[in-house]
């Protein structure tokens, strides 16, 4: 299957650059790309891509609003983050904000092909680091025992550790992928985890069933 991807970065050379290293590699298709954040709502509408890669710091519309605004209208895309910034606010805004992943533009290239076909295998790809920013940051907050899900959480968090993936889920409890979505971002936090793995892992160590 064509994973199809949306480039948004305000460097023009970015972009060309990103283009071409995308457009190389069989099973990826580039669908569009945009300059700002605003422009970047417009053509994920237009082109319904499967991953959005998604810089931070642009004019009009920054990264972070976004894929606020993106994941509010789009439920299937997955938003990746393209940056040279890894301080701890910037990650942890990003991830609040609904992106699946963090890659930093000094990344191999080899790297930045895989995060996306992870983020179209609904994996999150996480330089690593973004990802002790992330545990560092998950850490200072209270940790969150299983007593403190909602039911319709756990419910979704028991779908997660059979190995469903979203839309099996959505499918399940009759529910959008979107809302699935936000469940999960809501249970990651709960549980101090950063993906799906580590989700189904807590769910087992927790008779999560």
């Amino acid at each position: 299957m064509m994973i199809k991807v949306v480039l948004v970065d305000d460097h023009a050379m970015v972009r060309h650059g990103l283009h071409q290293l995308l457009a190389a590699e069989p099973g990826i298709e580039v669908v569009g790309a945009a300059a700002d954040g605003a422009q970047a709502v417009t053509v994920v509408l237009e082109t319904r891509p499967d991953v959005v890669l998604m810089d931070l710091q642009m004019p009009v519309m920054d990264g972070v609003t976004a894929t606020r605004e993106i994941l509010a209208r789009v439920m299937d895309v997955q938003v990746v983050v393209l940056t040279s910034f890894s301080d701890r606010e910037r990650i942890v805004a990003a991830i609040d904000a609904g992106a699946v992943g963090y890659l930093l533009k000094d990344a191999e290239p080899e790297d930045l092909l895989e995060g996306v076909r992870a983020a179209a295998r609904g994996e999150s790809p996480l330089h690593p680091k973004a990802a002790r920013e992330l545990l560092s940051a998950r850490r200072s907050r209270p940790a969150a025992g299983s007593a403190d899900l909602t039911p319709r959480e756990t419910e979704v968090l028991s779908l997660v550790r059979q190995g469903l993936a979203n839309k099996q889920i959505a499918r399940r409890l009759g529910i959008s992928e979107r809302t699935v979505k936000a469940h999960l971002t809501s249970t990651f936090q709960r549980i101090n985890v950063l993906d799906r793995t580590q989700a189904a892992l807590w769910a087992e160590r927790n008779d999560i069933d």
